[in-house]
């Protein structure tokens, strides 16, 4: 990303960016489930780096280059499913198939497409989940 983020906060509703040349982004909570259901405190409580923003207590990464691409509403297959199953650990998922937390968001966000293979790789993480799930006996 070229531009430098230079302020990042949260009010009641949204969480803001603000880039070297004044601009402000944001990105609604009501947009990510793990973020609309968490308190205040829990949306205060966030880290930065270069690429984007981490909420390690959510699980939830959102990067910057997603506050300031074009937003066409449609969302990539990886956001739906994880999006849609909360109990997949998306910083978990990417440690295991050896890839960033934060290439994992920009796939998530549709910044970055996974090719083939690293799709098949979550793909294959995913489903050994559920395999060493169903192994569980209580």
């Amino acid at each position: 990303m070229s531009t430098k983020v230079e302020r990042v906060w949260v009010d009641q509703t949204a969480v803001h960016i603000q880039t070297g040349d004044g601009k402000v982004f944001s990105e609604q909570f009501n947009d990510y489930p793990r973020l609309r259901s968490a308190s205040g405190e829990q949306r205060s409580n966030f880290t930065c780096n270069n690429m984007g923003i981490r909420w390690d207590e959510l699980d939830e990464d959102l990067s910057f280059e997603g506050f300031m691409r074009e937003k066409s509403g449609e969302k990539p297959a990886l956001y739906h499913l994880f999006k849609s199953h909360p109990e997949l650990n998306v910083s978990g998922i990417a440690r295991n198939i050896g890839i960033s937390q934060s290439l994992m968001a920009s796939y998530l966000c549709g910044i970055k497409q996974p090719s083939r293979k690293r799709l098949h790789e979550i793909e294959s993480a995913i489903h050994a989940i559920g395999e060493n799930l169903r192994s569980v006996r209580l």
